[in-house]
């Protein structure tokens, strides 16, 4: 190995490092990353999740908005709309949103996931970017077990995992309107109080929520194979 292309791969390696993308990735000519800006127009962010009672639809479309991300709901009965898996096949990155429930994705998240089984088998999803996001009404709640089921899930499609990549609010001065109170590292966490609407959501939380969306763009940015980029 040439030490140009050492430096490639020490280059490549430092970037998935800073980004907490998990698996085997396609390292890019350090060449085309010099060529942007890049047209985000380009890039196709889908969110796929499944909302009980609204709050985590509006957590989903913070992330939408923060993304410029397209949202692909779940039905009551487990269902994606017509059109829904050609939209995941579509996509450079997929978001898996859920609620929290007895410590786990909610069934009809569960039937969306096992239904992906056939995607899984043709491993049509690889190293496409992954991330995930959950709500329960607890702070904790052990919303820690959802994340790592939807890391789980893109594991078992080959994708690459994005984390939240934002620094926790933790010192004494931090207060609940802070960005990422919570201090979540592997995906995003908001916590909705049990009595309240989804009008009555954590302002930060929905903050947060945009702020990782932006993260999962600047990603498909930054880790698109370069086929898929288009220079502005």
């Amino acid at each position: 190995m040439d030490l140009d292309t050492k430096r490639k791969f020490r280059i490549a390696h430092q970037h998935y490092a800073s980004y907490g993308l998990v698996g085997v990735v396609q390292i890019r000519r350090s060449t085309e990353r010099e060529k942007g800006p890049w047209n985000m127009s380009a890039s196709k962010i889908v969110i796929v999740f499944h909302s009980g009672y609204g709050h985590t639809r509006k957590i989903a479309e913070a992330v939408a908005e923060g993304s410029s991300g397209e949202l692909l709901a779940i039905s009551s009965e487990g269902e994606l709309p017509a059109g829904g898996w050609e939209l995941l096949q579509a996509a450079q990155a997929i978001v898996f949103g859920a609620p929290t429930y007895m410590g786990m994705v909610p069934w009809q998240f569960k039937k969306f996931a096992d239904a992906s089984s056939k995607v899984w088998f043709e491993q049509s999803w690889k190293d496409k970017l992954a991330a995930g996001f959950t709500n329960s009404a607890s702070m904790s709640g052990d919303k820690l077990l959802t994340l790592h089921y939807l890391f789980a899930l893109s594991q078992q499609h080959s994708m690459l995992w994005v984390g939240a990549g934002t620094m926790p609010s933790n010192t004494k001065a931090a207060t609940r309107n802070d960005i990422n109170y919570i201090g979540s590292f592997c995906g995003l966490m908001t916590a909705t109080p049990a009595d309240a609407s989804v009008d009555e959501m954590v302002p930060s939380d929905i903050e947060t929520a945009k702020v990782f969306g932006r993260r999962v763009a600047e990603a498909v940015v930054a880790f698109v194979p370069e086929s898929r980029l288009v220079p502005a």
